[in-house]
């Protein structure tokens, strides 16, 4: 539940309508396409996490299957990228809710979402389990009632309808009205949409059983892409012309706007609201977690590491808390660009993770084998994993021949260099503390 907790939030309910603008009908494939890689992403990452749970998950497998500076990048990459996603979270709620209160300020709904949340957060972490468990039953809940709606749409078996056949999927310019650029494009959306699905191995190590929870959660992965973001995504582009532009301000309540039933659209808008929410609330869990794991190993100010009587890393929770108050801030400073730039510095920076993930697996697969701990395998290992590993390449070969697309991939490696220039700076700082311990 905290997996789809964090995934189902400003990616699926508002960025599907994004992606589905840049490559029309086609969006499906890249929703396939990424669907596939996600899957085969997560089997690795849960073949790794139930042998070896940690709190840092993916950047310890990175820093034991790669080496130290791999560790560094790859967990501070992870936490930049979530702060990101974090402010785009509370940008799209506060922006939904401050339509239905026009008399206040976005901000100022923004402000009381995020003190809210900090409160949550800094609680001991079983109620903030409970609180998520919650929020995700309540979007998995919604996604379904939107799922037998949409298809009662499909087949015109809804009161006053007709079948809509495949008019706007093929209509319209045509199933690929913007060519392979546009599906180039929408690779990006949808890699933004399932990102966050991996915070399940990080919480792994917080759990009374990690190994028997990350199988389960692994094994779940594939249903649950299949039907609630392909299955969600099929919807919007049969029944609505991919360039509607309903579908971008909010896609989920214009296709139940087609069914006329009062106030299902705006319980959905509800729902869209408390998913961002439920994300915002596991985008703050997931970066304080990394970023109390990298303080653990050196890789972080020690200040991170403090534990509070109940368990939780309270400074950790507070650093991405002050990010929140920043995405406020921004919020009030550019209403109307804020969540469009915060969707867009995202971007690639998820691809580097899942190449990290890869390459750390196919490095401790052999090792993990060995020693008997796999209790979750990756299905017919290497080769799944060599494909994987060269789709993971393929998006960024055609994210290179798109404009748009081309800005993200290079400021996403300068911000990787950036962080590597880091990793080595604290590498000499860690190899000159044993040397001036020893001096003394």
């Amino acid at each position: 539940m905290m997996g789809l907790g964090s995934a189902i939030g400003a990616g699926l309910f508002l960025g599907s309508g994004v992606g589905i603008a840049k490559a029309g009908p086609a969006v499906l494939i890249s929703y396939l396409v990424a669907g596939f890689v996600v899957v085969c992403v997560m089997r690795m990452l849960g073949e790794m996490g139930a042998a070896l749970p940690a709190s840092g998950s993916f950047s310890h497998y990175a820093r034991i299957g790669i080496g130290e500076w791999a560790g560094f990048v790859m967990g501070w990459l992870y936490w930049f990228m979530l702060i990101m996603v974090l402010g785009a979270e509370i940008v799209g709620s506060s922006a939904i809710v401050s339509q239905w209160l026009p008399s206040v300020p976005q901000w100022v709904i923004a402000l009381v979402f995020v003190t809210f949340f900090a409160v949550v957060n800094l609680a001991k972490v079983s109620n903030f389990g409970e609180f998520e468990f919650w929020f995700a039953a309540l979007k998995v809940a919604a996604i379904i009632g939107f799922l037998v709606i949409g298809v009662l749409l499909v087949f015109g078996l809804f009161p006053g309808t007709e079948p809509v056949g495949f008019t706007h999927l093929l209509g319209d310019g045509g199933f690929m009205p913007n060519g392979f650029a546009g599906i180039a494009a929408g690779l990006l959306v949808v890699a933004f949409a399932f990102g966050g699905i991996e915070i399940v191995t990080i919480a792994a190590a917080e759990s009374r059983d990690p190994e028997r929870a990350i199988g389960t959660a692994v094994r779940s992965v594939v249903w649950r892409i299949s039907v609630f973001y392909v299955g969600s995504i099929a919807i919007m582009v049969l029944l609505l012309p991919w360039n509607d532009p309903a579908l971008q301000s909010g896609p989920f309540v214009a296709v139940l706007d087609q069914a006329n039933i009062s106030y299902v659209s705006g319980l959905m808008e509800l729902v869209v609201v408390i998913a961002l929410l439920s994300a915002f609330n596991a985008q703050v869990y997931g970066t304080s977690r990394m970023a109390f794991s990298l303080a653990r190993r050196n890789d972080g100010p020690a200040a991170l590491t403090r534990l509070s009587k109940s368990g939780v890393p309270t400074n950790a929770v507070w650093l991405s808390v002050f990010f929140g108050f920043v995405s406020v801030l921004l919020t009030w400073l550019l209403p109307d660009s804020l969540l469009g730039i915060l969707l867009n510095s995202v971007g690639a920076a998820l691809l580097v993770i899942w190449v990290f993930i890869v390459v750390a697996h196919l490095r401790l697969r052999p090792k993990l084998e060995r020693e008997g701990k796999l209790s979750v395998r990756m299905w017919l290992f290497p080769y799944l994993s060599y494909l994987t590993l060269a789709l993971l390449g393929a998006f960024v070969v055609l994210m290179a021949f798109d404009g748009d697309a081309r800005k993200q991939l290079i400021s996403t490696l300068v911000l990787v260099l950036v962080i590597f220039g880091l990793s080595l700076i604290n590498s000499r700082r860690r190899a000159r503390e044993p040397a001036a311990a020893t001096a003394r």
